[in-house]
């Protein structure tokens, strides 16, 4: 089972469909991929903060090691141990940023896949969202240029549109 929090950004857009598209779906749990590539994946959720803080960790582990006589496999360990907890706390700290970007948590939602969580969500959601007309000089259908990707795909299936 797979849990997500779901937030939205400061100022999001007033019409249901971009609004929906601007949210944020944070995994609850283990993060193999922050666990294993840390600094990468830090940088490419940028996550500026925690990323200074492994690399200050990381650059006092090497000063320790040369410093003292510690082994290699102690100071090895003691980056095994940052990466794992970097995987546990993953969710977290994707979070922890959001909130400080102004970002509000809107809530949480379980279920056995990534599309069965969204689902879940926005079948719940949307119906409380104002709907915005569209725009009478573009017809009757998306604005010019619009196309739907991803999760906006979903979200046309959900309310019976799509472009």
């Amino acid at each position: 089972m797979l849990t997500f929090t779901v937030h939205e950004p400061p100022a999001p857009p007033a019409d249901r469909i971009d609004r929906a598209e601007a949210l944020v779906f944070v995994k609850d749990g283990f993060s193999w991929a922050a666990a294993l590539f840390a600094p990468l994946w830090l940088g490419l959720h940028r996550l500026w903060l925690p990323l200074l803080g492994y690399i200050i960790i990381a650059a006092a582990l090497g000063l320790a090691q040369e410093a003292t006589v510690f082994d290699r496999r102690w100071v090895g360990l003691a980056m095994f141990a940052v990466n794992l907890m970097l995987g546990f706390e993953a969710g977290t700290l994707r979070r922890w940023v959001l909130d400080r970007r102004g970002w509000r948590m809107l809530g949480s939602v379980s279920g056995r896949s990534v599309d069965e969580c969204e689902r879940r969500f926005f079948e719940g959601w949307l119906p409380s969202q104002p709907i915005i007309a569209p725009n009478a000089s573009s017809g009757a259908g998306s604005p010019p240029g619009r196309t739907w990707g991803g999760i906006g795909h979903r979200i046309g299936a959900l309310i019976g549109t799509r472009s």
